[in-house]
């Protein structure tokens, strides 16, 4: 959560491993569950942050916008100011009631109509050859009288006859509310070019005119146009100030509409290809390191261009932790099984190639290589736990769970079981049940040091903040020179606000990772420095620098492309925030992943493209949030 000071909130901790793996529906990286965290916990809160004002509406969505000049910041000092601030409160209010009352829908115009309304028999006759010579009174006249009859149409349920009448009052008078009202009688007829016809017109009267935008929108929306339905329903958004809810609703279900559109398009043309080192490290060294198995050591003679020498090549590149040992690894796995002659080690190569295609986001192809390998060798259960996160990216923890109990046929004693297994307790907040296994795995063996920063996460989880505390400082004791161990203690740190304490775990941590593997360090400390600069001392400038120190390193981890978003966004930066979302998309693995990192590029897509449609709204905006602030919203 925020603290007072109005900084953005502690990050969710990210587990190690490659968990929690989010099951499509519920869960994703861990950058993008912060960030939908933050936005459903402060949801209808409006509140400035280094001259950006964000209003986060119902379902999520955040919203952006430029505050006013600062010297009219409601933060400024001075009374003249907070008068003027209050005036112009109450004009905006003034003027959204008139709007309501001006613009009133044929529906509840029809009852008043119905006792008012001119007789049938007495209403005027016009058309284009003679309303030309009418008087403006006369027009004025025959406009109403005719929008009136046109109303009582519509109660009436004559949609013929209101668009006959409406039609009339228009050639009498260019009004956005006869447009409107023809729109919706369009509307009730499902004559949807139609509908966008006339709110077109209406709102080419009066741009700021909500009604008309939200039937377009609307209408957008049946006929498939939903980036344009998007663009509508969040202008009506921003111009109703978020009043309503069904429209910040709408919003969110079509940026999930447009998400998943471009999100199936970008999955289908992606190539399927590694994800950042970071990521595959993480996912690596969720598994306790073993010995090559036997005959694949570094001593025994194997030609290269034999399967088993491709083999033991491929485990060689791996420990490179780079990028391009990462890439030479997946190669020499493809090329192992190719040549064959893998004798006992054939389930093994399944087991690597798999891991690699799984990595790549080739989940089919995946599993069909762990079915093959746990069908020829049962005993390596490795492929069970495997397979088991290959079922949980697919949305199906019922086969995660089945493969977990038949590893444990296999081997009871396998501690990999217990950790990945907690794994899944985890994602499903089960916490008490994490906490078992992972101390299950502990017990079978102690020196792996994830199983021991994970209790102390989950721990952490359950509200046990002194048990957590205690873990992770016997972790620092019995595991001093593992970076990891003070990087998930600064996150419990910072979670706590403990801004000095973190940043100097997160620095042992990047000073170990450098120290140790210089060509393959793990970024997530700098990363994790950068934000604890920036909820600490809204300090942008290092922040960045920070992120594009990771990026740098590793140019492909989507964790530093979205935490560069995120500063970019609170800065009012939107054209370069949009750039590193879209970059985000680009990066995610799986289908989920993706559609949330279109999401959130949609959002900043069609906020651009609001402000410079209807331009007038962005210093009005600047204004509703500067009010917002002065009576007194805040983070929560």
């Amino acid at each position: 959560m925020a603290n007072a000071s109005g900084n953005a909130p502690a990050p969710v901790l990210s587990a190690p491993g490659p968990f929690p793996v989010g099951i499509p529906e519920t869960g994703t990286s861990s950058f993008w569950d912060r960030l939908s965290n933050w936005a459903s916990e402060n949801k209808g809160v409006v509140y400035t942050i280094a001259g950006v004002t964000l209003v986060v509406g119902a379902g999520g969505a955040i919203y952006y916008f430029n505050s006013s000049d600062s010297s009219t910041d409601a933060s400024a000092p001075g009374t003249a100011n907070k008068r003027k601030k209050q005036r112009e409160r109450r004009r905006e209010k003034e003027r959204a009631a008139k709007e309501t009352a001006a613009k009133e829908e044929p529906k509840t115009e029809a009852k008043k109509a119905s006792a008012a309304a001119t007789p049938e028999d007495e209403l005027p006759e016009v058309d284009e050859s003679t309303v030309g010579g009418l008087s403006e009174e006369e027009r004025k006249d025959h406009a109403a009288k005719l929008k009136a009859a046109g109303n009582k149409a519509y109660g009436s349920k004559d949609y013929n006859r209101a668009i006959e009448l409406y039609g009339k009052a228009i050639l009498c008078k260019q009004d956005p509310v006869f447009y409107s009202n023809r729109a919706a009688c369009y509307n009730a007829m499902s004559d949807w070019d139609k509908v966008i016809e006339d709110t077109t017109a209406a709102i080419n009267l009066d741009n700021e005119y909500v009604k008309a935008l939200n039937r377009r929108a609307n209408a957008y929306e049946q006929v498939e146009r939903n980036s344009e339905a998007l663009l509508d329903y969040t202008a009506s958004c921003i111009i109703d100030g978020f009043r309503n809810e069904s429209s910040a609703q709408s919003v969110e279900r079509l940026l999930k509409k447009v998400a998943e559109q471009k999100g199936k398009a970008i999955l289908a043309s992606k190539e399927k290809k590694l994800p950042s080192p970071t990521f595959v490290t993480n996912y690596l060294q969720s598994f306790r390191p073993k010995p090559a198995p036997a005959g694949l050591e570094d001593d025994v003679e194997l030609d290269e261009e034999s399967g088993k020498g491709q083999l033991r090549k491929g485990l060689k590149a791996m420990g490179t932790k780079t990028a391009e040992g990462y890439a030479e690894a997946a190669s020499a796995f493809d090329r192992a099984l190719e040549l064959g002659d893998l004798g006992e080690h054939e389930a093994f190569a399944y087991n690597m190639r798999g891991t690699f295609r799984y990595l790549k986001g080739d989940n089919e192809d995946a599993l069909h290589d762990m079915d093959k390998s746990v069908e020829l060798q049962p005993s390596l259960t490795q492929s069970f736990i495997k397979r088991a996160s290959m079922h949980l990216e697919l949305a199906n923890p019922e086969a995660a769970e089945a493969d977990f109990a038949t590893a444990l046929a296999q081997n009871e004693k396998d501690p990999d079981i217990f950790y990945h297994r907690a794994q899944l307790h985890f994602i499903k907040s089960e916490f008490g049940e994490a906490a078992k296994d992972y101390q299950r795995s502990i017990d079978l063996d102690e020196t792996f040091i994830f199983s021991h920063i994970q209790l102390g996460v989950t721990q952490y989880k359950m509200g046990s903040i002194a048990s957590s505390m205690a873990t992770f400082r016997r972790c620092m004791k019995n595991f001093s020179q593992v970076p990891d161990v003070y990087n998930y203690y600064g996150e419990l740190l910072l979670d706590q606000q403990k801004y000095q304490e973190a940043i100097e775990k997160f620095d042992t941590a990047v000073e170990m990772e450098k120290s140790s593997k210089p060509l393959g360090m793990n970024v997530l400390p700098l990363i994790n420095k950068a934000l604890a600069l920036f909820q600490w001392k809204n300090d942008f400038s290092d922040a960045e620098k920070l992120c594009e120190k990771a990026l740098i390193i590793d140019p492909e981890c989507d964790i530093a492309v979205a935490t560069m978003a995120q500063l970019l966004l609170q800065q009012g930066k939107v054209t370069e925030a949009l750039k590193y979302f879209e970059r985000a998309a680009e990066l995610s693995r799986t289908e989920g992943e993706i559609v949330n990192a279109l999401s959130y590029a949609e959002a900043t897509r069609t906020q651009l493209e609001v402000q410079e449609k209807y331009p007038k709204l962005a210093s009005r905006l600047g204004a509703m949030g500067a009010a917002a602030g002065a009576g007194g919203f805040g983070m929560r």
